[in-house]
């Protein structure tokens, strides 16, 4: 007698409605309730996609969770949403990486951001280093702190993550220093480094990227304090949102999913 094949709630939603939208809503999923899609969400899906009443999407809560939907209302004053199935995500890598991103100007800090995420880190924190050259302060700080969050949400839409990794308030790198308690702590730096040649896989990785003159002799010496081990990346000299691709590629690699 052959064995009946478990289907998870996952592969079952897709194998009926195929490809779909995937969108981030921070709340509560239950099967059989509904819920009411912020005003962003809302309207990319009526507005850009014109998806009407009936049409399927899935959500995912940001802590770890999906949904299967359907749209049931779609108006002027709210778009609801009925939650058919709940199930856990699956595209968390086993290995906790905490980026110290030195603060660049414009978007290479979002591109940054993005590409962590997608390569998934499993949280970020902005930082201040003496050679950078971005400082900001009060509402300013907070709006960009704000818009690093979003754009970390929306990474996790494209990549299929159900986690949203948090993305610290920026500090000065000092401080991040003395908070670091992984067993595996890294900085690109141009020397000779053996940072994968290891016979344990860390559960915890730091991995610490600086501005785009690189990090100055003081942030160096205060990282080797902080045991922090120098790794280089070859012979060229990659720019400060390159850096931590190739970084979390090869940490992924050596000791987590890829």
């Amino acid at each position: 007698m052959s064995k009946a094949v478990q289907v998870s709630p996952a592969a079952d939603w897709y194998s009926q409605h195929g490809k779909m939208p995937r969108l981030y809503v921070p709340a509560a999923f239950v099967a059989g309730s509904d819920v009411a899609l912020p005003d962003g969400p809302a309207r990319h899906i009526t507005r850009v996609l014109r998806m009407g009443e009936g049409a399927p999407l899935v959500l995912f809560d940001g802590q770890g969770f999906e949904a299967g939907v359907r749209l049931v209302e779609v108006s002027r004053k709210q778009t609801l949403a009925r939650v058919d199935a709940v199930w856990s995500g699956s595209g968390e890598s086993p290995l906790s990486v905490h980026l110290g991103q030195a603060i660049s100007k414009g978007d290479r800090m979002d591109y940054a951001i993005q590409k962590a995420v997608e390569l998934g880190v499993a949280a970020i924190t902005p930082l201040y280093t003496e050679r950078g050259d971005v400082r900001l302060k009060g509402d300013r700080e907070d709006k960009k702190h704000a818009h690093w969050q979003a754009v970390a949400a929306s990474a996790c839409e494209q990549s299929g993550r159900a986690v949203v990794p948090p993305v610290h308030p920026p500090m000065a790198l000092q401080a991040w220093l003395a908070e670091r308690r992984e067993p595996l702590r890294l900085m690109l730096h141009l020397a000779t480094g053996k940072a994968f040649d290891r016979q344990d896989r860390p559960a915890a990785v730091a991995l610490l990227i600086g501005p785009e003159g690189g990090l100055s002799e003081n942030d160096i010496a205060a990282a080797q304090t902080a045991t922090f081990t120098p790794l280089t990346l070859g012979p060229r000299v990659l720019r400060t949102e390159t850096a931590p691709i190739v970084a979390l590629s090869l940490l992924q690699h050596y000791f987590g999913d890829l």
